[in-house]
């Protein structure tokens, strides 16, 4: 973990997984596993809490649980975190609160911009002394805002977008994130350190960014909330991008309440970002009604077709058990709902990814001064085979050579594989739910963790739903519905664009009836290796 800016010798050996010093101080006066975010937001707000004890006592706990148990969802922690909360404990005595996250720590994926003593590195060896000038509009949201921008989470390297072998969690900074409830088990998505950073209470808030399910996945895998809102709502100026067509940042959190708080923080139009959209009554809070405990009048399409159907009987029981709950709580339902995109949608999906990480993140290059000559995708391919033993010692780089393959946004190849991804699931997700009256589809969201695995790669063998979302660029919510042997199981709701507010509500009466979340208990692993047949 890098703590802070530092020399070159002493960088090098702080690069290596663990090394790097953690923060100690006296024993938290608080236990920040007991309390919510609304709790501390409260307590927080009347100066009955500090924001410096509090992040005191997330620092705390980041060097008693990241480390002791190898979790290594933090790959370098803010050294001025506790200075922020300071000034902040001083603007609210004068002032009053500085925004809705006054105090409240805060946790970003490493391909965020900050400029701070922080680096922004997508946990790339190539990017360890890269320093942004500015911070990414979304952290500057978040400051105004009042947040606590408290450490910089690992996730799979180059937001799990080098190697189709690639393992998901590990990078070449911050190795290997696991699964805080089974810690043998994968986190899974590229925001894997920010998901499992929440789970295991090292944060109250994270923000995390999805290209193709990398919110959703690890949000489920690590028995959270994530939402991934609608494609332009949320600036990408200043993050590592993938694909502008589908990139976009979102709230991690352990209840839907708190994940809807960081969204309305997140949310605001950038003159920056070409996509930027405003989000349609803006002035309208998107926290949940309290007071609305069904779902009376609310009309769900229930997804009978995903990836690994019949393999997981457990999994799918809690799927069909959520689904029974929703009928229970008023909920209308369309059942069955059947929609599988077939090979050509998914291999033109891909394709539109390749041209856009090409040209998107030559463009970042080109802007940034990242260091080490590397100022292309050209250049990093290079960069990797120099460094190979400590870059490419699980898995190799398929797809950035994919993509440097590629020619510019301006080939007819490029369009044809917009058309035939993007158009057309946006044409076939709009008839589904003008058809049927929907105002959302409930998906199944993850099968049990799998076990991590440095030579075989990821084993997805459940769900595959959260393209629906991804590639339109619709709004969707992933809350926790169960589990099988201490692995989390979770539910999700996709809207049509611009539905946050719908779906949030949705899950939040569905979470208030379940109470499904889970804490982790960082097992180490399960003693019988059952658990795919269940």
């Amino acid at each position: 973990m890098l703590a802070m800016r530092v020399g070159a010798p002493l960088l090098l050996l702080l690069l290596m997984p663990g090394c790097a010093p953690k923060p100690v101080s006296e024993s938290p006066e608080i236990d920040v596993t007991t309390l919510s975010v609304a709790q501390l937001q409260a307590r927080l707000a009347s100066a009955d809490l500090s924001a410096v004890t509090l992040t005191r006592a997330y620092l705390d706990r980041i060097a008693l649980i990241d480390d002791t148990t190898e979790l290594n969802a933090i790959i370098e922690i803010n050294p001025d975190a506790l200075e922020i909360a300071a000034e902040l404990d001083r603007h609210l005595a004068s002032s009053g609160p500085l925004g809705p996250l006054h105090g409240l720590p805060v946790v970003l994926k490493a391909n965020i911009d900050t400029a701070d003593a922080m680096t922004t590195s997508a946990g790339s060896l190539a990017l360890a002394h890269h320093y942004a000038a500015s911070d990414a509009f979304v952290v500057q949201r978040l400051r105004a805002a009042g947040a606590v921008i408290l450490a910089k989470a690992n996730l799979s390297e180059w937001a799990n977008f080098r190697d189709s072998e690639s393992s998901s969690g590990w990078s070449s900074l911050g190795g290997q994130s696991r699964n805080p409830h089974v810690l043998d088990r994968n986190p899974c998505g590229s925001s894997s350190g920010s998901a499992a950073a929440v789970a295991a209470s090292l944060a109250p808030l994270a923000v995390g960014t999805e290209t193709n399910g990398s919110i959703v996945c690890p949000a489920g895998y690590n028995g959270i909330v994530g939402i991934k809102p609608t494609l332009g709502t949320v600036s990408r100026q200043g993050i590592i991008p993938i694909s502008h067509s589908q990139d976009t940042a979102g709230p991690m959190a352990q209840t839907v309440t708190a994940a809807a708080l960081l969204l309305e923080s997140m949310i605001g139009v950038d003159p920056a970002d070409a996509a930027a959209v405003a989000f349609p009554d803006a002035a309208g809070s998107l926290l949940p009604d309290a007071s609305i405990q069904r779902l009376d009048g609310t009309r769900i399409g229930v997804l009978r077709t995903y990836f690994g159907q019949g393999s997981q009987p457990a999994t799918e029981a809690i799927y069909q058990a959520s689904v029974e709950t929703l009928a229970e709580l008023g909920a209308t339902l369309v059942d069955p709902i059947n929609y599988l995109r077939d090979e050509a949608q998914r291999k033109a999906s891909y394709q539109v990814l390749l041209y856009e990480f090409k040209a998107g993140l030559n463009a970042y290059l080109d802007s940034h001064s990242v260091g080490d000559d590397v100022d292309s995708l050209a250049d990093l391919i290079v960069f990797n085979e120099a460094y190979e033993e400590r870059v490419m010692p699980h898995f190799g780089q398929s797809i950035f050579h994919d993509a440097q393959a590629k020619g510019g946004l301006q080939e007819a190849a490029y369009a044809e594989a917009r058309t035939a991804s993007i158009e057309r699931l946006r044409r076939d997700v709009d008839a589904l739910f003008a058809e049927h009256e929907l105002d959302a589809l409930v998906i199944p969201v993850n099968g049990t963790a799998w076990k991590t695995d440095w030579l075989g790669g990821d084993n997805y063998t459940f769900g595959g739903t959260a393209y629906l979302a991804a590639v339109t660029g619709y709004p969707s919510i992933v809350v926790p519905a169960g589990a099988v042997r201490g692995l989390p199981i979770a539910l999700g709701f996709v809207g049509r664009a611009f539905a946050e507010r719908e779906i949030i509500q949705i899950a939040y009466v569905f979470e208030q009836a379940t109470n499904a979340r889970i804490s982790p208990q960082f097992i180490a692993s399960l003693e019988a290796d059952t658990l795919e047949a269940q």
